[in-house]
């Protein structure tokens, strides 16, 4: 299967933006990553327009074409009536000749094939057939009615699209040529798939990128495409131009022409209750000349409608008639959507795992993207969407469990904004403060509390850990951080009561102290009796050195003696 458009990865905020502008809900969430449900996806566009990551991704046959346009094939260019808004040129032939520059053999303008469609809608119209008359023109809307609004298809007018009803009459004239499409338009990239005779398809984005590559420039042609012979089906990109293409409208009809999605869908959605209407529908806001692709700015569809409006009335030289033999006609089936069946019983069972048991609880807030609760859970039955997805339910869930993480903390915590205030804090800060506020939240600090920390913190812009204080209001110690939170621009403190352990280590330097003094007086007592015993030990030292000496002289006296005797 082609993905003709889905999501960039990791670009998607969790916004459901897409998900809330898309008119069929056609997109799932996976990985927290949008992606585009192809079988269910009508390829509006509407989509890649709203989404403020700009995540889109169209599916591109640039490469394709280029190969085709280089394989030495005639390629025929099939382009649509709102180049003139797009590319800001004022003649086709300007378009043309930039076209042949890329390798193009030869290019024109769809709405030869829109002529043909109108006439074939006015043959229709004679009939008198039609309870009401709905165009054929978008693909969108014609795949919306085949998917989603069965009862409208017996009004959905059975004629090809200008694109293909061109490709048709291109391929007659030039029976070995190839056609490729070039409009604004996503859709038109899966109805020539499938329709088996357009061989390509480039927006007018893939357009203008092949240009800058190539360095051309759409110049004016200097009023080449002047004549007297005027193709009103030129007025088809603008809203009401079906209506403005016709030479004459067929009785009994109220012509209305509806743009945008959101209100297709309440037509379609009341079609039965309605007789006498030809439908003009599209897709897109102010029609096709506003297409997801096209080129024109946020505000310009005015500017780009008044183009098409002098475009339209401008005449051509080029006259070609349209052959009778060729069949216009198709006839557009139902399509069956691949979704599971789900049962009231689902549908309760999955309400209540986001907390919603009675009909009260049902917010239908649309947060998620899907307009009612009911809704959302029927997509997560089909496993096009999360639980999770509840907005506020997972608020609500986050909030309750930081509440009960906050007020069963063993440790004090207050959150205080950058004006002081305190947003939030529990019993064990208030007892760790002295706060005998009852509610505090939304009291400046000051007036709860002794807050000099907290502004001297908030003065330095500097976090603060591990530091000790003593409260006097709750005689109490504390060791408290103080931590700043840039991007919420609040500060919250932890404080841990240290009371205990500060009173145990008093005691315990106290013991010390005390130890010490002791142990001082044991060494002074010792020194003493060391210097005591040193002395006492130095007189006796004194006195048997004398006793000694008189005994060595006494000694030494006798043996003298004793010599003298013997001689």
């Amino acid at each position: 299967m082609i993905n003709y458009l889905d999501f960039k990865n990791a670009r998607c905020k969790d916004c459901y933006k897409c998900l809330r502008e898309c008119p069929v809900k056609s997109i799932r969430f996976e990985n927290r990553q949008a992606r585009i449900i192809e079988n269910r996806c009508i390829l509006c566009g509407k989509c890649t327009l709203v989404c403020p990551q700009n995540a889109k991704k169209v599916h591109s046959e640039a490469d394709d074409v280029k190969a085709l346009i280089n394989s030495g094939e005639k390629v025929i260019a099939s382009v649509a009536p709102s180049f003139i808004s797009s590319f800001k040129t004022d003649d086709f032939a300007s378009m043309r000749n930039a076209l042949k520059k890329l390798g193009f053999y030869d290019a024109d303008e769809t709405s030869i094939g829109a002529k043909a469609v109108t006439e074939e809608y006015k043959k229709l119209l004679d009939t008198g057939d039609f309870k009401n008359f709905i165009t054929s023109a978008c693909p969108a809307v014609n795949r919306m009615i085949q998917l989603y609004y069965p009862d409208a298809l017996k009004y959905l007018a059975p004629v090809d699209t200008p694109m293909i009803a061109h490709a048709k009459i291109l391929k007659r004239e030039h029976p070995d040529c190839k056609v490729v499409f070039i409009g604004p338009c996503i859709a038109k990239k899966r109805e020539a798939h499938e329709s088996g005779i357009v061989d390509g398809v480039l927006t007018f984005e893939d357009l203008a990128a092949m240009l800058r590559e190539k360095g051309i420039i759409i110049a004016s042609a200097s009023g080449n495409d002047g004549g007297d012979d005027i193709n009103k089906a030129k007025y088809y990109p603008i809203s009401r131009g079906i209506i403005k293409s016709f030479e004459s409208l067929a009785k009994g009809y109220e012509y209305v022409a509806v743009d945008g999605t959101t209100k297709c869908k309440e037509v379609l959605e009341n079609i039965e209750n309605l007789s006498g209407m030809f439908l003009e529908l599209n897709s897109c806001d102010y029609a096709c000349v506003n297409g997801p692709c096209s080129l024109i700015k946020n505000g310009g569809a005015v500017e780009a409608n008044a183009d098409i409006r002098r475009y339209a009335v401008k005449g051509t030289s080029e006259v070609r008639g349209i052959p009778d033999d060729i069949d216009f006609s198709f006839e557009y089936k139902r399509i069956e959507p691949s979704i599971k069946t789900v049962g009231e019983r689902e549908i309760a069972e999955i309400l209540a795992k986001t907390g919603k048991t009675k009909p009260e609880d049902e917010l239908n807030c649309g947060a998620c993207g899907y307009s009612t609760c009911r809704e959302k859970a029927w997509a997560v039955a089909n496993g096009f969407a999360d639980i999770e997805m509840c907005v506020p339910y997972m608020r609500e869930r986050a909030e309750s469990m930081s509440y009960e993480i906050i007020q069963n903390s063993p440790n004090g915590i207050i959150i205080l904004d950058n004006d002081y205030k305190i947003l939030e804090l529990n019993q064990k800060a208030k007892k760790m403060l002295g706060i005998d506020v009852a509610c505090p939240e939304g009291q400046l600090a000051f007036d709860c509390f002794d807050a000099v920390d907290f502004v001297m913190a908030g003065e330095q812009k500097k976090n603060v850990y591990g530091k000790r204080t003593y409260i006097q209001k709750s005689k109490m110690y504390i060791e408290m951080s103080i931590i700043f939170l840039k991007a919420q621009n609040v500060m919250f403190a932890v404080m841990k009561d240290i009371t205990e352990k500060k009173e145990y280590e008093d005691r315990l330097n106290a013991v010390k102290l005390e130890t010490l003094s002791t142990t001082d007086e044991v060494i002074k007592k010792q020194m003493r009796v060391a210097q005591e015993i040193a002395s006492l030990l130095g007189e006796t030292t004194a006195e048997t050195k004398v006793a000694l000496l008189k005994l060595k002289n006494t000694l030494q006296s006798d043996e003298q003696s004793e010599e003298e005797k013997i001689k």
